[in-house]
């Protein structure tokens, strides 16, 4: 352990109360520069946050066999994208990394072998949107990986070990979209397809009552979620969000629409 680790670890607090816990819909990646009501949103709700020690990212875009913490100093912005303007391959997100943080987090989860990544950095599900939360990129990031190999119910239980994170000041995002279904998206679309809203009203029902079971197994849930999460990634980070949330805590949504017809930017608050 390094010196810098060191300082992290004794200034870190000890228990405090807990850190909200956030899912974000991030959606086209050209929000991350765009001034619309979705980024106008994100600096709402970064306003609005107590400080954080640091954050831990789990964005739909790192996915690994395995799983993973980022434990660089000074990670890479990483441009995960293709065919968008050159301005947004442009764009650095310079916040630091807390190499501290995710030994603690390895330490902290004992359901899995959790390694220490030098290679990764923060995707764009996790800088398109902290760059608004978090403008001055001087709060330190660490991202978790999502072991593809896994079911919903693991990502579910994994995300519990990590609660006592939230006391000592770490704010937890899972990033991703509650509909992502990029095989029916139009271009020309302002407002969410039908099915998408009926999806997305589905899981937020289901997320504003607690209903952690329903949610965990949303491939029993009807045809419209169906359509909506065709593939896991993009959803999984929300199991992330809610298995994290104690029994009394309240939960609020924000950017509560849906782009491009198949994309639902609907993002919540818990705590």
């Amino acid at each position: 352990m390094n010196l810098s680790e060191l300082k992290n670890l004794a200034s870190a607090p000890g228990d405090t109360p807990p850190m909200p816990v956030l899912f974000v819909g991030h959606g086209n990646p050209m929000n991350a520069i765009t001034d619309n009501e979705f980024s106008r949103g994100w600096r709402a709700v970064g306003r609005a946050l107590p400080k954080p020690r640091a954050v831990i990212c789990v964005s739909a875009h790192w996915e690994t066999r395995g799983t993973y913490v980022t434990a660089m100093e000074s990670p890479q912005t990483i441009h995960d994208f293709g065919g968008f303007p050159r301005e947004l391959y442009e764009v650095e997100y310079p916040a630091p990394g807390e190499p501290a943080l995710a030994r603690e987090t390895k330490a902290q989860v004992k359901s899995a072998e959790v390694g220490l990544d030098v290679a990764w950095g923060l995707d764009h599900g996790c800088w398109s949107v902290m760059r608004h939360l978090f403008p001055d990129a001087t709060i330190p990031i660490i991202q978790l990986s999502l072991d593809r190999t896994k079911p919903p119910r693991w990502h579910f239980e994994l995300s519990r070990e990590l609660a006592p994170l939230r006391r000592r000041g770490v704010l937890i995002a899972g990033s991703g979209n509650m509909v992502h279904n990029l095989g029916m998206i139009d271009w020309e679309a302002r407002v969410g397809f039908d099915w998408a809203t009926e999806a997305t009203d589905q899981l937020k029902n289901l997320i504003a009552g607690n209903e952690s079971d329903m949610l965990v197994n949303y491939r029993s849930l009807s045809r419209e979620v169906q359509m909506g999460v065709p593939t896991p990634e993009h959803y999984l980070p929300i199991l992330y969000a809610v298995g994290l949330r104690n029994e009394e805590e309240p939960v609020s949504f924000f950017n509560d629409k849906a782009e491009l017809g198949a994309i639902s930017m609907t993002s919540f608050r818990i705590g």
